[in-house]
C-alpha cells in the first residue's frame, strides 16, 4: 500500500516546509508516501464559495484513480487518538488496497462530489488550524502511527 496526501495551495512558510520535509523523509522509511500539492485557484475574488469548492473538487477528483480509497480530513470527521490512528492505518494496510489518499480541502471545504466519492472522514481536532499546519500535523501523525505499529520509542504510552 502507498499513501498520498493531497492539499490545495503551496506552503509559503519556510519553517513549516522544513518540518514537513523532515517528517516526509521519516514516513518514507515505513511506506511509500507522496505529498501532492494542487495549485491555488487563480482569480478567486470573482468566484462564490460554492464555485470555488466546485473547481477545487474537480481538481481533487482528477488526481484520483478508481481504485484509490479516499479519506477527507474534515472538521466533522471521526476523531481518534494516535494509537487509534495507528490501528486505522493497519486495517487499511491489511485490506489489500493499493493507495490510501487523504485530502486537505480548500478554505471552504469540499464539493458535494468529493464528499460523495469519499470512503471516510477524519478530524485532527475540534480546533481550526491553518491548511499549512494541518499538513505538518497530519504527516507527523502518520510517522507517529507507523512508529507505534513498529513499537518504536517515538510515541510514549
Amino acid at each position: 500500500m502507498q499513501i498520498k496526501l493531497l492539499a490545495i495551495g503551496k506552503t509559503d512558510n519556510k519553517n513549516i516546509q522544513i518540518l514537513i520535509e523532515d517528517y516526509q523523509k521519516r514516513v518514507g522509511h515505513y511506506i511509500k508516501f507522496n505529498l501532492d500539492i494542487i495549485p491555488d485557484l487563480k482569480k478567486v475574488k470573482h468566484l462564490s464559495e460554492e464555485q470555488q469548492k466546485q473547481k477545487e473538487g474537480a481538481l481533487i477528483l482528477s488526481k484520483l484513480s478508481s481504485s484509490d480509497v479516499l479519506i477527507l480530513l474534515d472538521e466533522n470527521g471521526k476523531q481518534m487518538d494516535s494509537v487509534g490512528f495507528s490501528t486505522y492505518l493497519q486495517k487499511h494496510m491489511n485490506s489489500g488496497i493499493k493507495q490510501l489518499v487523504f485530502v486537505i480541502g480548500g478554505p471552504y471545504g469540499f464539493s458535494p462530489e468529493v464528499y460523495q466519492k469519499a470512503q471516510g472522514k477524519l478530524s485532527l481536532s475540534k480546533m481550526t488550524f491553518s491548511h499549512q499546519m494541518v499538513r505538518l500535523f497530519f504527516i507527523e501523525q502518520l510517522y507517529r502511527g507507523f512508529s507505534i505499529l513498529r513499537n518504536e520509542p517515538y510515541h510514549h504510552r
